[in-house]
C-alpha cells in the first residue's frame, strides 16, 4: 500500500491552526498522529506534574538557562491572551481528535531540557546577551498570527532569527526539523498514513531533511563548553598570583587590597541580589561571598544567595505551576520559585562585574609596585 505522510504547518496559538488540524485528521483518517511535543511537553500540556528540586537546580548552577525557558514560555502565553487560544491548543485538539478515532499518538520532538541545554551550550556570551535582549523587548509577541501561516513570512521569521543568533537557530530550528525528520521517517515504516502537526517554522526544514541521512544520537549529545572554565580557571589562577606577589613583595598593601576586593565584589554582587528584588539575608550572602567565590572557578555567589533565599521563601511545585499562568512580568516576579532563579543568575552577574573591575583596580593600583619590587630583585 502507498505511504502516504501529509504535515500540517500551525501557529501554536492561532484558533485557525486548530481548526485545521481537525478537519485534516477528520478527512484523511491516518493510521497515527504525530506531534511536535516531547514526553515532558506532553505531560505538561495534559497537567502531570512533574517534580523540581530547588536544590538540585542551584547545584546545577544553569541559572540564566531556566531563566531563559521561563521567559520564552511567559511571552508564548502572552501571545495565547491575545488570540484567545491556549499555547499548545492545537496539540491538545490533535491528540484528542487521533484518540477519538483510533490512531495512534506519536511524539516525534526532542526532548525540551536537551534541545535548550545544547542551546545554551552553543550560544556564545554575546549570542546570549543578544537573545536576551530580542526577548525582552518581546520580540516574538508582534507578529499577526494569521500572516505567520504564510510561507513567506515564515521564512522570513526564520532568517531574521538567524541574524539575531545563527547557533540558537540551528539547535531551536534546523537539528529538531533534522530529528522529527527522522522520526517521521520510522513512522512511516510502521504506518501507512501519517498527518504531523508542527509549527509552521518547521515544516518546510522537515520537508528538506526527510530524504537526507541523520544520526539522532548527534542531535541528543550534549558538549558542555570549557572555554569559559578554562578562562575562569586561568583567570583565578592569575588573582592568586598576584595576591601572592602582593603578600611577598609588598605585604604592608596585603591588608589594603584585601578591603578593596572584599568590597568591591561584594558591592557588586549585593548590587544584583538587590535589582532581583532578593531577601536583605541573600543581600548579606551575596556581600559576604563574592570574596572567595571569585577566588574560585568552582564555586559562584549564586548558589549562596540562591540557596539563602530558597530558605526564607521556601518555593514549592504550585509555585512552579503558577509560572505557567502568570499575566504579568510583575506578577512574574512575585513568584517566590522566580525570584530565587532570578536572585542567583543576577548575584553571578554583579559578581563576574565586581570580580573584573576589582581585579582591574588593585592591577592597576598596586601592581606597579611589584613590578618594582621584582626588578630591584632581579638586580642582585
Amino acid at each position: 500500500m502507498e505511504k502516504k505522510l501529509i504535515i500540517v504547518g500551525t501557529a501554536h496559538v492561532s484558533r485557525k491552526s486548530v481548526e485545521e488540524v481537525l478537519e485534516t485528521i477528520d478527512k484523511e483518517k491516518p493510521d497515527a498522529v504525530a506531534v511536535e511535543l516531547c514526553p515532558r511537553r506532553f505531560n505538561a500540556l495534559f497537567g502531570k506534574r512533574e517534580e523540581l528540586d530547588v536544590r538540585e537546580v542551584l547545584k546545577k548552577g544553569d541559572f540564566f538557562l531556566i531563566l531563559l525557558q521561563l521567559l520564552i514560555g511567559y511571552f508564548q502565553r502572552k501571545i495565547g491572551e491575545e488570540m484567545k487560544v491556549k499555547p499548545g491548543e492545537e496539540m491538545i485538539a490533535a491528540i484528542k481528535k487521533a484518540r477519538e478515532i483510533g490512531a495512534d499518538v506519536l511524539l516525534i520532538d526532542r526532548d525540551i531540557a536537551i534541545t535548550f541545554k545544547r542551546l545554551w551550550t552553543n550560544m556564545s556570551f554575546f549570542e546570549k546577551l543578544k537573545f536576551f535582549y530580542h526577548i525582552f523587548r518581546g520580540f516574538f509577541v508582534k507578529a499577526e498570527v494569521d500572516e505567520m501561516l504564510r510561507g513567506d513570512v515564515i521564512d522570513a521569521l526564520v532568517e531574521e532569527f538567524r541574524k539575531i543568533s545563527p547557533k540558537a537557530a540551528k539547535v531551536l530550528i534546523d537539528e529538531r526539523d533534522a530529528f522529527m525528520a527522522f522520526n517521521l521517517r520510522k513512522a512511516l515504516e510502521r504506518y501507512n498514513k501519517v498527518v504531523a502537526v508542527v509549527g509552521a517554522g518547521h515544516k518546510k526544514g522537515i520537508v528538506e531533511w526527510f530524504q537526507r541521512e541523520i544520526k539522532p544520537e548527534d542531535l541528543l549529545e550534549i558538549k558542555e563548553r570549557k572555554t569559559f572554565k578554562y578562562i575562569s580557571i586561568i583567570f583565578s589562577a592569575f588573582l592568586i598570583c598576584l595576591f601572592t606577589m602582593i603578600a611577598i613583595f609588598a605585604f604592608e598593601s596585603l591588608y589594603q587590597v584585601f578591603i578593596y576586593w572584599f568590597f568591591i565584589n561584594g558591592f557588586f554582587a549585593a548590587l544584583g541580589a538587590v535589582l532581583a528584588r532578593g531577601h536583605p539575608f541573600s543581600v548579606i550572602a551575596a556581600f559576604s561571598c563574592a570574596w572567595f567565590t571569585s577566588l574560585n572557578p568552582f564555586l559562584a555567589a549564586g548558589w549562596f544567595s540562591g540557596f539563602v533565599e530558597a530558605w526564607v521563601r521556601r518555593p514549592s511545585m504550585d509555585d512552579v505551576e503558577k509560572l505557567f499562568s502568570a499575566k504579568s512580568l510583575g506578577e512574574l516576579l512575585q513568584n517566590k520559585f522566580f525570584r530565587v532563579i532570578l536572585v542567583a543568575a543576577m548575584t553571578n552577574l554583579g559578581s563576574t562585574i565586581g570580580t573584573l573591575y576589582g581585579s582591574y583596580y588593585i592591577a592597576t593600583n598596586f601592581g606597579i609596585e611589584i613590578t618594582k619590587h621584582i626588578q630591584s630583585i632581579l638586580r642582585f
